[in-house]
């Protein structure tokens, strides 16, 4: 194909800004899809996509557009989801940046808007949703040459629902977005961007061809994994797979070659031709790496297998997430999961809930920390069971977020309040316009994974959006606080938290306990401990029976004498007996942080 009749381009806008919506017009508009077939949300293929109305997986088609051919990907506009993101932008020349003409730049809009930058790519931007009553497109266009410095009268208008200026910016993007660059004659170089699991054909990896030519056929090297496999076939997505016999330089389309792992087929592989290989392999991705870690558990201990081989298929469609077997005293078998944010974490839970039909308990997210012990080894535990012995311990680093909030003015005052009960720490305070203000805070990362999105919410009604990224290891007076029933400390409770914070952990998690463990035949002692010294305590009282029933009149010895027997009873009961935790107390107590 004549490159100069090609275009790669994405699309990247906030979360909800209407970037799938606009995917659906494009494709309506051109004519692949007909108007009997068309469906809201067309390229998202999961069910729980569809129910969110939220975008997980990038999707990439093709659309003939005024005798050129456009290869666009749609991209998930979550802060979660950013790695799949920053993969498409390496396939593309150029971008759509959607901005919502009600909203106005918010923060995942500059944090893609940067993104594209850094990967030098062309910017068509364009505001959505002017047949809103609330849309305020001249605004808007001043703040976007504000803040991007993109001329506000080059700043398309349209509306991807009603399909108002959708061809106009199609002929944009032809105009303003260079064509590919790339040599036919070359030996092949295709970098895979995506790739997921089909039950009936295997990986199904998505590529896009830089030099040479991609045949059906031919026998191709993946060059980091060191293997080789036979193409079995190529093609185009347009929506629907296409096979064809070839791709050449600057196209992008799919591969499918036998392969029954994702991990051998990885995003930032680069596949080679093993009759002319290349050289060198592309420049490709870093490995998206966890940030938010818990534990999950069959709530039936027989599902054990279940859910191991659940995790293993799940991991065939979404690389992204991590998991290896632990076990817990109180929970039985499970798994510590690594997961890119409380989102992701959310996501797979689900999927794993209502694909493969279990029923999973999941411990309070916690992150990361690193250990250094007075031996002079560093330990890094994601897992506050695995904390050494706090005599051992010399100091405890924890991962920090730069956090960046973008918020009407009105909410300035309550949001830096809430980034300070938060340990963060100011570095900047922009005014983006006299309505919008910019705030970027320092903040560590296991004070954002409980509930600091929900507070930033329902502090400002909605109005405020966050953008973040890992800012490095720093030192914290971290404690580890353990949760002991009867003397014996409860694995599953365990947390670690700031020195300042721990008092009101341990009397928050006593008083939840109370309320949920059923009495005992003696008294249950529930205390929260940093090292040996106890900081809370809550007494489940025992179940009594009433001895002095019979007793009436006589001597008082003769009732002393009763109600002493009884209380040599609980003491030895105490000594031998064992608090059996019900599973409904460790669901509820384990949502403390919710």
């Amino acid at each position: 194909m004549d490159l100069d009749r090609l275009r790669n381009i994405s699309i990247i806008a906030h979360i909800d800004h209407g970037k799938t919506t606009l995917s659906d017009r494009v494709l309506e508009l051109s004519g692949i899809v007909s108007a009997r077939d068309m469906r809201a949300q067309y390229l998202d293929s999961m069910d729980l996509e569809r129910e969110r109305g939220i975008t997980i997986k990038l999707q990439s088609v093709r659309i003939p557009w005024r005798d050129h051919v456009i290869n666009l990907i749609d991209t998930p506009g979550h802060v979660d989801f950013g790695y799949e993101v920053s993969r498409s932008l390496a396939a593309c020349e150029g971008v759509v940046l959607l901005v919502d003409a009600a909203q106005g730049i918010e923060a995942q809009t500059l944090a893609n808007c940067y993104l594209a930058l850094e990967n030098d790519l062309e910017i068509v931007a364009c505001m959505n949703k002017i047949d809103l009553p609330a849309a305020d497109p001249d605004r808007c266009a001043e703040e976007i040459e504000a803040v991007l410095g993109i001329p506000a009268e080059e700043v398309l208008r349209i509306s991807a629902k009603s399909g108002e200026g959708v061809g106009d910016l199609l002929d944009a993007v032809i105009d303003r977005i260079p064509p590919p660059t790339g040599d036919a004659d070359a030996p092949l170089r295709a970098l895979i961007f995506d790739s997921h699991f089909d039950q009936y054909r295997g990986v199904v990896s998505s590529v896009r061809v830089m030099d040479g030519t991609m045949r059906a056929g031919a026998k191709l090297r993946f060059m980091q994994a060191g293997a080789t496999h036979g193409a079995e076939e190529i093609g185009v997505r347009s929506p629907d797979p296409q096979p064809v016999d070839a791709l050449g330089p600057g196209e992008t389309g799919y591969l499918i070659a036998g392969i029954k792992d994702v991990g051998a087929a990885k995003s930032g592989e680069t596949v080679t031709d093993t009759a002319a290989p290349a050289d060198e392999p592309l420049a490709g991705y870093r490995d998206p790496k966890p940030m938010v870690f818990c534990g999950l558990y069959p709530i039936d201990g027989d599902e054990f297998p279940d859910l191991r081989e659940a995790l293993e298929k799940l991991r065939l469609n979404d690389s992204s997430f991590t998991y290896e077997p632990e076990s817990s005293g109180a929970l039985g078998f499970g798994f510590r999961c690594g997961f890119l944010g409380l989102l992701h974490m959310e996501i797979v839970r689900e999927r794993l809930e209502r694909e493969f039909d279990l029923s999973l308990i999941a411990t309070a997210p916690s992150v990361e920390y690193r250990v250094h012990t007075t031996k002079g080894t560093v330990v890094e535990i994601d897992n506050p069971s695995e904390m050494p012995p706090m005599s051992e311990v010399d100091s405890i680093e924890e991962p920090w977020l730069t956090v960046s909030i973008l918020t009407p003015t009105d909410y300035t005052g309550t949001l830096m309040e809430l980034c300070q009960n938060r340990r963060g720490e100011m570095v900047k305070l922009e005014y983006l316009s006299p309505e919008r203000v910019e705030l970027r805070y320092r903040v560590p990362l296991a004070e954002v994974v409980t509930d600091f999105f929900d507070q930033m919410k329902s502090r400002t009604q909605g109005y405020a959006s966050l953008d973040y990224e890992a800012d490095g290891y720093g030192v914290s007076a971290l404690v580890k606080v353990d949760v002991l029933l009867n003397s014996q400390p409860v694995d599953a409770f365990s947390m670690i938290v700031h020195r300042e914070k721990a008092e009101d952990y341990g009397r928050r998690m006593c008083e939840k306990l109370k309320e949920l463990i059923p009495r005992q035949l003696f008294d249950v002692p529930i205390q929260a401990a940093v090292g040996g010294r106890i900081i809370a305590r809550q007494t489940v009282k025992a179940k009594r029976k009433d001895v002095l029933s019979k007793c009436y009149g006589g001597d008082i010895t003769r009732k002393r004498k009763l109600l002493e027997r009884q209380k040599e009873g609980k003491k030895k009961m105490k000594s031998i007996g064992r608090v059996e935790v019900p599973q409904e107390a460790f669901v509820s107590a384990l949502r403390l942080d919710d």
